[in-house]
């Protein structure tokens, strides 16, 4: 499973990558896994404020249909619009390939995602 040490990691099996004042939200190779063929990407709309814990996007495969959380409060300033065309581009790298970008209101709420290390222990229990 890849992890990548230069990114934070949600219960829920989102990764984010911080950017200054944006992060850039996505799901993890677990998450990918598992769902199986994503077939379908339901993305956020542009100029919504989310607050942590929202549901912000859905990720249909031939498994199951999930929801995708944002990590941190804010507003949604950006979404992979390849992904309308190309939701497979989730399952041949979840890391390139972010779902949307957030402009982060407070940043004190990064302090409450997983560190890589803390995610992979996450993992490890869930199997």
């Amino acid at each position: 499973m890849n992890i990548p040490k230069d990114l934070l990691y949600t219960s829920e099996h989102e990764w984010i990558r911080v950017d200054g004042d944006q992060v850039y939200l996505g799901i993890t190779d677990y998450a990918q896994h598992h769902l199986g063929d994503i077939v379908f990407v339901e993305l956020p709309e542009l100029d919504t404020e989310v607050v942590t814990g929202d549901s912000i996007a859905v990720v249909e495969s031939v498994k199951a249909v999930s929801s995708v959380y944002s990590p941190v409060s804010g507003m949604v300033v950006e979404n992979n619009e390849e992904l309308d065309d190309s939701p497979e581009l989730l399952n041949e790298d979840p890391y390139t390939n972010h779902i949307a970008v957030i402009n982060i209101s407070n940043p004190d709420e990064l302090e409450d995602l997983m560190s890589p290390t803390a995610y992979e222990a996450f993992c490890a229990e869930q199997e």
